[in-house]
């Protein structure tokens, strides 16, 4: 299986795992699954940190590295995609992150309700 890391997902992992369940712990632990984390949410996190909302690692991209975590840059056709998307979700990452799983075929390790209304596969419980 071939997956992307929601933020939240991403940071709890980071964070000792406590939030995650067992199924996702399973799938990020075997490392038997591609893992990708997206260049959104690098920057959702860089945001969110300057603006003092998150606590996150300063070495995101060695910590994605440490986890085999592999990097999904952003394309032309991911933005093209997310701004095309309907309005089920006003967090303009996550528009991008349900882009990039539809158009690479991932599976979005999420616990955010609000994507399933999106045609995009997800993972959490």
């Amino acid at each position: 299986m071939k997956c992307l890391l929601d933020t939240h997902a991403l940071l709890w992992w980071l964070d000792s795992y406590t939030a995650l369940p067992p199924k996702i712990l399973t799938v990020l632990k075997e490392g038997r699954d591609v893992i990708y984390v997206s260049a959104a949410t690098a920057w959702e996190i860089s945001i969110k940190k300057s603006l003092k909302k998150l606590k996150a690692p300063d070495n995101l991209e060695e910590a994605m590295a440490a986890n085999r975590f592999l990097p999904l840059p952003i394309s032309i056709g991911h933005a093209l995609h997310a701004g095309r998307l309907p309005r089920h979700h006003d967090d303009p990452f996550d528009r991008m992150l349900v882009a990039q799983a539809q158009i690479e075929q991932l599976t979005l390790i999420t616990h955010d309700s609000q994507i399933s209304r999106y045609a995009v596969s997800t993972l959490w419980e």
